[in-house]
């Protein structure tokens, strides 16, 4: 029997590859003479470049950057070599990610914070030489619509200076000038014709009532008030950068989308699904002609998951909560699907189900399974690290689906 282990990562410091080498290691425990293969995932957000580098190898390239409040911090691009130049992967969550923020700096963070060192570590991706870069991106600390990206953009890459407002934070794009179009055609140039992929792990839309902004209000370190002030400063902006980019030259991500005329899908582009991830980077760079693709399906493509998953008689995956939204977009969902084409069957472990037996059915999953057992409501004594409860868990598993 060929089992594949294919988690995302866990909560804590339980990155995708340490949960499927944990994984591994309790299987064997239970069913030492089954065959096992690893194809650790990510949904594009943190432990993107762990888990493609697993998979693929590369060298990585470090970087000391801005983080949300312009302190710097380290962080790097995995390039793989291949045809046209290979392919440079980014991770926004080393540089905008909320674990760079202490709790009393949030609001600081989601009003004023930038996106300035993504910029610099995209300027970093396209200077490897790749011919593709792909960027995951999630959640973020900052809230500034990828202003802060375009000014550090046009600064990295030589294509001259950026208005200064850009790199003020969210709050300041309240006041934004209009642009000139070639701001962002330097910059667009200074990409040098890069494939832009955006591997988004985070649906919501810049504005609007389920947009980015409006989910800042549920911090309470932010608050709705000062998230609605943020929602004006930043409709604000995005027409500012919209307008911009209007009279630069039709890309592909920019072109009819649902039987719309460009410059309808243009207005509109602040609304659209996705274009809210990473504080708003993604709409910038969806300004600047990248491609926005579910992130659990980049990476799935990345690490040849679909090979592994056709070669496996069982696939084990795993996640923090399994809940209504991972049935969509996620790891596990992703899995699902690929196994189910296949015939294959699937099982779930994750920090917290939410979901009934029925609803997994639909996206291929046979069994879901709680990293910590329950009895009566409670958590059953076991381990007490993270790993030894994977491990654990693992063990049983593999006693219940190994035959």
């Amino acid at each position: 029997m060929r089992v594949l282990l294919a988690p995302d990562r866990l909560s804590g410091a339980l990155t995708a590859v340490a949960a499927a080498r944990a994984l591994a290691r309790g299987w064997a425990e239970g069913a030492p003479d089954v065959d096992l293969a690893e194809a650790p995932m990510s949904d594009g957000a943190a432990g993107l470049l762990d888990v493609v580098a697993a998979a693929r190898g590369g060298t990585l390239v470090p970087a000391t950057v801005p983080g949300p409040l312009g302190e710097p911090v380290p962080a790097a691009v995995l390039h793989v070599p291949g045809a046209g130049g290979g392919t440079a992967y980014v991770e926004a969550d080393q540089v905008l990610g909320r674990h760079l923020v202490a709790e009393p700096d949030r609001r600081a963070a989601a009003t004023a914070g930038t996106s300035a060192g993504l910029g610099e570590l995209l300027a970093a991706a396209v200077r490897t030489g790749a011919g593709r870069v792909v960027v995951g991106l999630g959640g973020a600390a900052v809230h500034d619509a990828g202003a802060g990206l375009l000014a550090a953009l046009a600064r990295a890459l030589g294509t001259g200076p950026a208005p200064a407002g850009l790199e003020r934070g969210g709050a300041a794009l309240a006041t934004l000038a209009p642009l000139p179009a070639a701001t962002l055609s330097g910059v667009r140039a200074g990409l040098g014709g890069a494939d832009l992929v955006l591997a988004l792990a985070d649906d919501a839309p810049l504005l609007g009532l389920h947009g980015a902004g409006a989910l800042l209000g549920q911090d309470p370190a932010v608050g709705p008030a000062t998230a609605q002030e943020l929602e004006r400063a930043i409709g604000h902006g995005a027409a500012v950068l919209e307008k911009a980019a209007a009279g630069l030259a039709r890309r592909p991500a920019l072109a009819v989308v649902g039987g719309t005329d460009e410059a309808t899908t243009r207005t509109r582009l602040a609304r659209q699904e996705g274009t809210g991830a990473g504080g708003g980077a993604a709409f910038a760079l969806r300004l600047l002609g990248a491609r926005a693709l579910p992130g659990a399906e980049v990476v799935a493509d990345a690490v040849g998951l679909a090979k592994h998953v056709a070669e496996a008689d069982l696939v084990v995956t795993g996640t923090t909560v399994l809940d209504a939204a991972a049935l969509t977009a996620s790891v596990p969902a992703t899995v699902g699907r690929l196994a189910m084409a296949r015939g294959v069957p699937v099982v779930v472990v994750a920090e917290e189900v939410v979901t009934s037996r029925h609803e997994v059915a639909q996206i291929g999953v046979n069994g879901t399974y709680e990293l910590v057992e329950r009895r009566r409501g409670r958590p059953a004594p076991g381990p007490a690290t993270p790993v030894a409860r994977l491990e654990a868990r693992a063990t049983r598993l593999a006693r219940t689906w190994s035959v």
